[in-house]
């Protein structure tokens, strides 16, 4: 499992009981956690002064309980240079996947050891921090979301960071549709991203379920990608699918490509026990010279 580390503003603090505790920036957040399976002792003192709590409703999504007033939005550091804005949903969610750092740090590397221009293609890009990541380390970098709220936050995220003057361009729209015209027009990318939800619906009512959606998905990204493509990732959140198969089905877009493809959970570490929380899994082609 690979880590997320370099945060300078993120921490989880303890897990336990399907929650989580966790500091973000100067506030502390409780969240639920299906993959906290321990019912082990609370550790931190931390869980009762907790800033605003999510709770779960029994007839679906749920709501924040808010102990103190907070703002709408605030930011946070990742590395030497990522800020990214923090913002509470009515879905748990706050606008950044901590444990996407691990991924962060190898886009980065990847991008900077390439030795030549590099275009990227940020799929379900969500708010943007791997978008930024890439734009950081010198990458060109087309972002697809199909949530113009989410584009409109990544956007934001690039300007946080300093990047708003690099090649960028943010698309709104259903991915798949997206990828197919930029076949038909010729356009190729070095590295791709794709970050898809288990189950979701795009802006005309297109359906997304992963498992049955991704195959037909990564062949049809294999054909937007260079001849010789630096990096593919796939990031999966879906209970119950194996990582081992998200890397077979990238081994089979790529057969015949001189590159490997590795596959491994990523998680956050846990400051009061020093283990780790699993948070899904990443398949990645990467280039033979890397």
């Amino acid at each position: 499992m690979r880590a997320a580390a370099d945060w300078k503003d993120y921490q989880l603090l303890d897990a336990t009981c399907k929650q989580r505790l966790e500091r973000w920036g100067k506030y502390i957040l409780v969240r639920p956690d299906p993959q906290v399976i321990w019912r082990s002792e609370r550790r931190s003192p931390l869980w009762d002064r907790a800033d605003a709590v999510y709770h779960r409703s029994s007839s679906g999504g749920g709501s924040w309980e808010y102990r103190r007033k907070l703002p709408p939005e605030w930011e946070i550091t990742w590395g030497d240079s990522m800020r990214l804005a923090v913002t509470p949903t009515g879905f748990k969610h706050t606008g950044v996947f901590p444990e996407q750092a691990a991924n962060w740090v190898l886009y980065k590397k990847l991008i900077a050891k390439a030795g030549r221009p590099v275009r990227v293609l940020n799929l379900f890009g969500y708010t943007g921090a791997a978008t930024v990541a890439c734009l950081s380390a010198g990458a060109s970098v087309c972002h697809v979301d199909a949530s113009k709220g989410m584009v409109g936050q990544a956007k934001r995220n690039v300007a946080l960071s300093g990047l708003a003057d690099r090649q960028v361009r943010y698309i709104v729209d259903d991915c798949a549709k997206f990828v197919a015209r930029e076949i038909r027009r010729g356009v190729r990318y070095d590295g791709v991203i794709m970050d898809p939800p288990s189950y979701g619906r795009g802006p005309s009512g297109e359906v997304w379920k992963m498992e049955d959606s991704i195959y037909d998905f990564v062949m049809l990204v294999r054909g937007a990608m260079s001849e010789q493509p630096l990096f593919c990732a796939v990031n999966s959140y879906t209970t119950g699918l194996a990582p081992s198969a998200m890397s077979y089905l990238l081994s089979e877009a790529f057969s015949g490509l001189p590159g490997e493809v590795q596959c491994d959970e990523i998680g956050i570490p846990v400051a009061s026990t020093g283990g780790v929380l699993p948070c899904g899994s990443t398949a990645i082609y990467i280039d033979e010279e890397f």
